[in-house]
């Protein structure tokens, strides 16, 4: 563990690289700070921090540099508890969706744009469309006494098809009659609520036509598990040339691979999904953290957003690894949560 003064030492070198995107010296640290230390002291206390692996010193004349390790150390301890936005920027954020919007698609286009001018990094929003795709028709097919194909039509024209397995003692009638009553029942209801609806609703109604209601269940979780996986959610990116603005990314060939990859929208919706079923709501990826190679000298920082407490979105800041994770964090928990409360009143309206 680091000792209060070495942190104190690192949060230093952080936020001085943040602004300068140059090396820092232990005498910038004993200028801008009243450490009571003397520079030859700072110098030692940053070559520990260089030696754990917090630190780099990208040439012998150079100062310091945060590492992957350090950015983690900084993001995980040393941004303030109350890293918040001030009232004013709260009132910023809120005012982006204080407009009556007919069309969620709007309010994820304004808040890529917006996200993207208000940092100066690139913005990633995957959008909830899957939310807005209702259910036209649920068929049956048997092929056997023990498979059939589940045929689903949403309101959106697509059609998905799943082989399911009958369990043994079930008569197919049996499975067709559940159908038949789950497509009266459920078209027209987004494909989020299917599940909801169906255990909450209409579970009487299924267990008066089923001698084996709970078995009978099975088949259809079979179906509505992947609902929504198939359907596609939109992408929206924010500010995508702001990534050659990063001094770190004035190399031509290191942007364009940045850029390529944000050109491939199913990569970048597959990134961000990866992090809309995670634990946490606010997930911070920076270098090699990420899975996508690419984004190895990037952070990705994501934030999900629910309806009814299941995530439907996800809205995101990409930017180089000096990121000034104490603006983006508390900035993207801040639209997370504007924008739950706003999807929350649409779908409840």
């Amino acid at each position: 563990m680091l000792t209060e003064r070495q942190m104190l030492i690192l949060r230093l070198i952080v936020d001085n690289y943040v602004l300068s995107a140059e090396p820092v010296g232990s005498r910038t640290i004993s200028k801008q700070a009243d450490l009571g230390l003397s520079a030859a002291t700072i110098r030692n206390e940053m070559a520990d921090l260089e030696e754990m692996g917090y630190l780099e010193q990208p040439h012998a004349s150079a100062g310091r540099i945060p590492s992957q390790l350090g950015y983690r150390f900084y993001v995980d301890h040393l941004l303030s508890q109350g890293a918040d936005l001030s009232a004013a920027e709260i009132e910023r954020v809120k005012s982006l969706f204080t407009e009556r919007i007919g069309e969620m698609e709007r309010v994820a286009q304004q808040t890529a744009s917006f996200l993207s001018n208000l940092t100066q990094y690139t913005a990633v929003v995957l959008g909830p469309q899957v939310y807005d795709t209702t259910l036209k028709s649920l068929q049956l097919v048997p092929i056997s006494d023990r498979t059939a194909v589940a045929l689903v039509v949403t309101s959106t024209g697509q059609v998905h098809n799943r082989t399911v397995t009958i369990p043994e003692g079930i008569p197919v009638r049996d499975i067709e009659r559940m159908f038949k009553v789950l497509d009266k029942k459920l078209s027209g209801i987004p494909l989020y609520r299917i599940r909801s609806r169906a255990l909450e609703e209409i579970t009487l109604e299924l267990a008066r036509h089923m001698n084996d209601f709970e078995e009978a269940m099975r088949v259809l979780d079979q179906v509505i598990s992947w609902m929504g996986e198939d359907s596609e959610g939109k992408l929206y990116v924010g500010g995508t040339t702001n990534m050659l603005l990063q001094p770190e990314f004035q190399d031509v060939q290191k942007a364009k691979t940045v850029l390529t990859w944000l050109e491939h929208h199913q990569d970048v919706m597959e990134a961000l999904r990866s992090d809309e079923t995670a634990r946490g709501r606010l997930q911070v990826r920076i270098g090699g953290e990420n899975d996508v190679l690419t984004l190895r000298d990037c952070s990705l920082v994501t934030a999900t957003y629910h309806v009814g407490g299941a995530p439907v979105g996800v809205v995101g800041v990409l930017g180089p690894t000096r990121m000034d994770y104490a603006r983006v964090i508390p900035l993207l928990d801040q639209i997370s949560k504007t924008m739950t409360e706003l999807f929350t009143k649409f779908y409840a309206s």
